[in-house]
């Protein structure tokens, strides 16, 4: 018997907001940085709330310009409870885009790939189906934040 296709359900669109980027210099695998979460907002269909000012995105630069994205930071929902997201992912494009994005311009996010898996994480029982439920997300780099849209897979 053939396996089901898994279908994407919108779950939420986030809008993370970033301190400056604090260079780390070259590591093992690349260019390391930490880029502080420091807040945002939480809006779709199933999530609302807001970003907390916990967390970062610890990326690794190759020296290709792919991007290795690694992020923990949490969110808390209207009715306040409190989710951990635990993002990881990959942005990458023609180096003539990755370098305007490093210069904080706006740049169409059709002319490059950032995609995710996350994992949410609660102790909430109103919003326990997070805890069992596989996302991933496609997501823009703006000057100053970070626009992700999450997906349930089913």
């Amino acid at each position: 018997m053939p396996l089901p296709k898994p279908n994407l359900r919108h779950v939420c669109d986030l809008d993370v907001e970033l301190a400056p980027i604090r260079d780390m210099g070259r590591g093992r695998g690349g260019q390391r940085r930490i880029i502080p979460i420091v807040g945002g907002t939480v809006q779709g269909p199933e999530l609302q709330g807001k970003i907390l000012n916990v967390g970062a995105d610890w990326q690794t630069i190759f020296d290709d310009g792919l991007a290795e994205l690694d992020t923990r930071y949490a969110m808390e929902t209207e009715d306040g409870a409190t989710i951990e997201i635990i993002n990881y992912g990959y942005r990458f494009g023609p180096p003539e885009v990755i370098a305007a994005l490093a210069r904080g311009e706006v740049v169409a996010p059709t002319s490059y790939t950032m995609r995710t898996m996350a994992r949410l994480e609660t102790g909430d029982e109103r919003y326990d189906w997070v805890n069992r439920t596989l996302f991933v997300g496609t997501g823009a780099r703006q000057a100053e934040k970070v626009h992700v849209t999450l997906f349930a897979v089913e």
